[in-house]
């Protein structure tokens, strides 16, 4: 039994999007503030500045201190949080309904009138500078780094999302302002909610509250198509483990082919009896974690491999992966398999639909990628209709393109030698 809801959707003159979907019975109400920005958008000069403000934006603004803020959070007993994404940066929070007006406010707030004062800049690139030293201290964080800046080179979508150590050492809140202004316009803005919530009062909120925003589309870079790099990069590191990646071409968000793709992600890598994990774990005890994973962004894709593995068993461990990819793509997989893949997917799904934080997501994502909702029947009712053959097809189609295979680690010479061999 799907909850029954109702979408609305108003573009304001300004061009800033808002969305909401009505949950009856609902007692909470999800609200983010989506910009259609992210690291993808910056250029070298700027790496890490989207990931920089995300964290200012809660440190005061010119009616509130950085305590005020998060004391109006924390009586309101909801939650709050931010995140940068290489497409997107939100700001969102989720209360009960009583206090959508005052979450409302804090969130417009916030966004509206940080301060960005020069002495909470500074202190605050001291704890960026040391999530990157988290980052590469975590191989298995690391590598997905790596990975990134290999398979994706030249492109802004290479780059870390937290930028480099001496771009960070350069903001400051002069940069950081000027950034915002430029980019922060109402046309890539979608404010969007779900939960118990009328549309026309909550888009009469926001138009008063959002009037200032400017409604020009910035002066943001295009974003470039990009190509998924082929070959091997291998990083030596002395560690316990080699951490290893490799990656074929995926689908963008908007493929008609990615309920096909997730279908094939759940039966490759993606659960405890997928077949990545019975082959090198349960069967051969190779790894402890191995895994793959799609990922989706507005015009490219990559469909990623990751294990975690001893220095000798390098190769062997690569070549199952390669061998369990290249078999979906030339055999059926089983009906079982089929059937088993499409009721997780779809589980996954309408299990998260219980959250009005995930809905919320949802609309927003949906608006930003597709341009439009997509009902949780019609995304059921697609991967009902999800074959083997399209599965296949998925495949093959990656494969048609080199893999790029990444490893961090204590490497051996003869296992590198070896590895190159399986992406020529």
């Amino acid at each position: 039994m799907q909850i029954a809801s109702t979408f609305d959707k108003t573009v304001l003159p300004s061009g800033l999007t808002v969305i909401t979907e009505t949950v009856p019975g609902a007692r909470s109400v999800a609200i983010g503030i989506w910009v259609n920005v992210g690291s993808r958008d910056e250029t070298s000069e700027t790496s890490g500045v989207s990931h920089f403000i995300e964290h200012m934006i809660f440190k005061g603004t010119e009616r509130r201190t950085a305590f005020d803020i998060a004391k109006t959070f924390d009586r309101m007993g909801g939650f709050s949080n931010a995140f940068t994404s290489r497409e997107t940066t939100c700001f969102h929070a989720r209360v009960l309904d009583i206090h959508l007006d005052t979450v409302t406010d804090l969130l417009a707030d916030i966004l509206l009138n940080s301060r960005f004062d020069e002495a909470e800049v500074q202190r605050e690139k001291q704890v960026i500078l040391q999530e990157i030293s988290m980052v590469e201290d975590t191989p298995d964080d690391y590598v997905h780094e790596l990975f990134n800046g290999y398979i994706w080179g030249d492109n802004p979508l290479g780059r870390s999302i937290l930028g480099t150590r001496q771009r960070v050492k350069g903001f400051d809140s002069a940069f950081l302002k000027e950034f915002v202004n430029r980019s922060y316009v109402a046309p890539k803005i979608v404010v969007a909610a779900a939960g118990n919530i009328e549309h026309q009062a909550f888009l009469q909120r926001i138009a008063g509250l959002f009037d200032s925003l400017p409604d020009s589309d910035g002066s943001l870079p295009r974003r470039e198509l990009p190509a998924m790099n082929p070959g091997t990069l291998f990083n030596h590191r002395d560690c316990e483990q080699v951490h290893m990646l490799m990656g074929y071409p995926g689908v963008s968000a908007s493929d008609e082919s990615r309920y096909a793709a997730a279908m094939l992600n759940v039966i490759l890598g993606g659960s405890m009896s997928s077949r990545l994990f019975q082959e090198i774990r349960e069967k051969r005890g190779l790894a402890y974690s191995v895994y793959s994973y799609l990922t989706s962004y507005q015009d490219a894709g990559v469909m990623g491999m990751y294990a975690g593995v001893a220095p000798d068993t390098c190769y062997d461990v690569a070549a199952l992966m390669q061998s369990e990819f290249r078999r979906i793509a030339r055999e059926p997989v089983s009906v079982s398999e089929l059937e088993a893949a499409c009721d997780q997917v779809k589980g996954a799904i309408l299990l998260a639909s219980e959250g009005m934080d995930s809905r919320m997501s949802r609309i927003a994502k949906n608006e930003l990628f597709l341009g439009k909702q997509v009902s949780y029947q019609e995304i059921e009712d697609r991967f009902n209709a999800v074959t083997r053959d399209e599965i296949m097809q998925v495949a093959s189609r990656a494969l048609e393109a080199r893999p790029a295979l990444v490893m961090l680690g204590p490497l051996d010479d003869t296992e590198i030698s070896r590895c190159e061999t399986l992406v020529i």
